[in-house]
């Protein structure tokens, strides 16, 4: 009979909270940003604009489409392509991860936000904002949704004149990698261990010496006292992995939690796999400049100069002092597909203690095309 009751007034406790909860709001950005299972009655324009970056965050399509003030100027698909992307990308697999809102103006009928989407994917995290407008209807605000304009691709014939190798195996079961052939000749050209508060990052450069295109890897070990065995790690997403021949790709490997005081040797440990590949897509950049000083950052655009579509893109950077020792390496995953012709913005952030050092920068692009035949 105990329990009974017990478990009756839980019930009627919990009722009592959510009705609370769902007409007495928390207003306040940090609510938004901690992911709330909970919608807020739309009375103030952050909360509108919350609303839809959560119902975003859960994929709750047709719901955050009902509630936009402009829905009839596009459909619905088009309003999720918008937030994924038309094309494939790192956008379309990306998961909302965390959002913020900020209030930027506020009159009687309208007002602007500015909405923070905070992105989780498997190569890591990217932020996107958007200047949202809102405006009001009778007691409740609705967002009209700045939707991205993406251009199309027309119908175009254009030649390819690029380079392209390919591998011939003589046996089509053998296992990738597994090659009756000596591996592409590649060299580490510069290696320098760094500590930061997060741990010890070793920076360098890498070169394919060969006539042939290489997938390039490196391995680092950290060595101790006694030729003790400190940590080991390889490169994962800090490094351009396809080096077609005589190319350069910096390279980063990060152990967290180690002091470079305990480190009396770096061994490291270069492998290449000769792989097929092709000099295009052509991805030229453009506009490219560093800011120095605090929020220090590197930017430029884009330019695909090929007629595909590249769906994934690696801006990959070194940063050299004036002696032309790397400093820093940094990268940014464009979030949205290149389309031919079509410039995209990048942003690479550079810790503000390590700007001050450098010199001059040399920026790569890695990329991959699902239509592509390598």
């Amino acid at each position: 009979m105990k329990g009974t009751l017990l478990a009756i007034i839980l019930f009627v406790l919990t009722a009592i909270f959510l009705v609370i909860g769902y007409v007495s709001p928390i207003p306040s950005a940090v609510y938004f940003a901690g992911g709330k299972n909970l919608l807020q009655t739309p009375s103030t324009p952050e909360a509108a604009a919350g609303n839809i970056a959560y119902l975003i965050k859960v994929h709750r399509w047709e719901d955050a489409y009902n509630r936009l003030a402009n829905k009839a100027q596009f459909s619905e698909g088009a309003f999720v392509r918008d937030v994924t992307g038309r094309y494939l990308s790192l956008r379309s697999f990306a998961t909302l991860n965390k959002f913020d809102v900020t209030p930027l103006h506020e009159s009687a009928n309208n007002a602007e936000v500015l909405l923070h989407l905070h992105w989780s994917t498997v190569v890591g995290t990217f932020n996107s904002t958007r200047d949202v407008h809102l405006i009001k209807d009778g007691n409740s605000w609705k967002v009209d949704w700045p939707l991205f304009q993406e251009p199309h691709v027309p119908p175009q014939v254009i030649p390819m004149t690029y380079l392209r190798w390919t591998v011939i195996q003589p046996d089509s079961g053998d296992d990738w990698g597994a090659q009756n052939v000596a591996p592409p000749q590649v060299r580490i050209v510069d290696m320098r261990p760094v500590s930061r508060a997060s741990g010890v990052v070793i920076l360098g450069e890498m070169i394919n010496q060969d006539v042939v295109p290489a997938w390039v890897s490196v391995r680092a070990t950290l060595m101790g006292k006694n030729n003790s065995v400190i940590a080991s790690a390889g490169s994962f997403d800090m490094i351009s992995h396809k080096l077609l021949p005589k190319q350069v790709t910096p390279f980063m490997i990060r152990f967290p939690h180690v002091d470079l005081s305990q480190v009396t040797s770096v061994q490291m440990k270069p492998l290449a796999v000769l792989v097929q590949a092709s000099a295009s897509p052509v991805v030229e950049i453009v506009n490219q400049q560093f800011h120095p000083g605090a929020n220090a950052n590197l930017t430029g655009q884009l330019m695909n100069q090929s007629g595909e579509i590249v769906n994934f893109t690696h801006v990959l950077s070194t940063f050299y002092d004036k002696n032309g020792q790397v400093v820093w390496v940094a990268g940014e995953y464009v979030s949205r597909a290149l389309l031919p012709g079509t410039p995209i913005d990048f942003n690479i952030p550079v810790p503000e203690d390590l700007a001050k050092q450098i010199n001059s920068e040399r920026t790569i692009v890695s990329t991959y095309s699902t239509g592509s035949p390598l």
